[in-house]
């Protein structure tokens, strides 16, 4: 039983802070696949909730600040605004679990000026779409 409830809360970690560990390693580690879905969109959809609330109280300057600083020192800056023009908030959102974290992305969305609802619907449609996919993915492999 206490070995169940750390498997769940390992996947729902997973999923706040690198997505696409979340669904192989749940898979991996036995969990039912739907379980494994579950809890990694929930810990996905926990991050991308109170980063696109701290963006709302901290106020999109400081996140701006934050993020040009970042970009520029990783050197992402090129290729996050290819992909934000030529995909929009629903390209970035969708490829947020498998190019940035749920935190980066969802930092990266609010800079960009994106409604909170928007980010949070497009996040949770990627989150389900990427849990699924991965889980299958991890089944076949493993």
């Amino acid at each position: 039983m206490f070995s169940d409830i750390i498997k769940y809360i390992s996947v729902y970690l997973l999923g706040m802070t690198k997505f696409m560990v979340g669904p192989p390693i749940g898979v991996a580690i036995g969990m039912p696949t739907i379980w494994t879905v579950v809890f990694s969109v929930l810990g996905m959809m926990t991050s991308v909730l109170i980063f696109s609330l701290i963006g709302e109280h901290t106020g999109y300057p400081r996140i701006t600040r934050l993020i040009n600083y970042v970009k520029d020192k990783r050197g992402i800056n090129k290729h996050f605004m290819y992909l934000w023009k030529k995909f929009g908030v629903i390209g970035v959102t969708f490829l947020t679990p498998v190019l940035f974290t749920p935190i980066i992305g969802t930092i990266l969305v609010t800079a960009m000026g994106s409604p909170r609802g928007k980010v949070l619907i497009y996040m949770f449609f990627s989150a389900i779409f990427w849990s699924i996919t991965l889980s299958k993915i991890a089944k076949v492999v493993v």
